[in-house]
Order: structure tokens, then C-alpha cells, then sequence
């Protein structure tokens, strides 16, 4: 049985436990207050939320990409959730708590790339002179880059929470690298 195959089974295994029949699209918390948390982590198999910090089907909007980071095309993704909630006449203010997770990990392929500048300029959409500011190499530095850019898109709720979350892929422990505050004071 291929790999396939056998995620396929596992399916009608879940399928028979599980039901999200009712369950709303997932959208901004301002337009459906059911959703509680934005996590922005790496696509690196090692690291799903479901497993490292327990979040179960439904309780989060997880967005993936190369190293979790906080890049042009995620923040236009953040913005597209936004607006499926406005198009789906969700009222906005949604209330109750929200907050955003940066999860980022030990041993990231990204910094396997590190010296390929013209491959990571275009993916951070900066020039190659810059890059170095956006510390690949060193998770924790980047998670603080990365909560401090989310801070500064004042389109985005101040009262939002936000914090920065290091996994480290061998221990399997999670380090709170920014610890939950606001996105801004207001």
C-alpha cells in the first residue's frame, strides 16, 4: 500500500470520528468570532500545530510557508481571510480574545538556504542588500522581526494578541520566545 493509500484509510478512519458539518468557514476573528487564533508557522512536516502545541480541528486559522516567516504574500493571504468574511456578510467585531502565534523551529530548512540571496530576496520581496536584517539563521531573532512586523500593519486590531513561539524539533519543546501581548497599545 502506497503512502497515499494509506492516507486515505487514515481519512475514513477520521471521517468516522469527526464531523464538521454546521462548522463555518474560517475567516478573520472580526468576522467570525468562533475562531480564536491565527498561527503562521513553517511547512516543515515536523512542525504541525495539531501536535506541538494541541490544536484541534477547528480552533485555529493555521497559515504555512518556508520558515514561518512573516512574508509580502502571507500578509496579502491575511488579508484575502479578511475579506471572505466581509464577502460572506459576516458582521465585523466578532469579540472575544484573538491572537496570532508565530511558530517558528530549531533546524529550519530555510537556513539551509542562506546563501542563496537572490533566491530569499525574491521570496521576502526586498532587495539582496537587506537581507541580512531578515536573520535567517538565527529562529528566535527572526520570530522578534516577525512579531514586530505583524505590530506595525495598523490595519490589524490593536487589541489583538500577539507572541513568538521557537519549537525546538528535537526536544519537542516550545519556547516562548515574544510572550502574548497586544499588537499595539492603544
Amino acid at each position: 500500500m502506497s503512502a497515499f493509500d494509506n492516507m486515505l484509510v487514515r481519512n475514513k478512519e477520521f471521517a468516522a470520528h469527526v464531523s464538521s458539518e454546521g462548522t463555518p468557514m474560517p475567516s478573520l476573528p472580526e468576522s467570525l468570532p468562533y475562531v480564536k487564533s491565527l498561527i503562521i508557522t513553517c511547512a516543515d512536516m515536523r512542525v504541525d500545530p495539531a501536535h506541538v502545541l494541541g490544536v484541534d480541528l477547528g480552533e485555529a486559522v493555521v497559515m504555512r510557508n518556508i520558515g514561518g516567516r512573516i512574508t509580502p504574500g502571507l500578509i496579502e493571504q491575511i488579508g484575502m481571510l479578511g475579506r471572505i468574511g466581509q464577502v460572506a456578510g459576516e458582521t465585523p467585531g466578532g469579540g472575544g480574545e484573538f491572537h496570532i502565534v508565530i511558530l517558528q523551529h530549531t533546524d529550519c530548512g530555510i537556513t539551509r538556504l542562506a546563501g542563496d540571496s537572490a533566491l530569499l530576496a525574491n521570496y521576502f520581496q526586498i532587495p539582496e542588500t537587506e537581507l541580512e536584517a531578515k536573520t535567517v539563521l538565527d529562529p528566535r531573532s527572526a520570530i522578534a522581526m516577525d512579531v514586530a512586523a505583524l505590530r506595525a500593519i495598523t490595519a490589524l486590531p490593536a487589541s489583538w494578541i500577539i507572541s513568538g513561539v521557537n519549537y525546538d524539533v528535537t526536544t519537542g519543546l516550545a519556547e516562548v520566545v515574544v510572550p502574548p501581548a497586544p499588537l499595539r497599545t492603544a
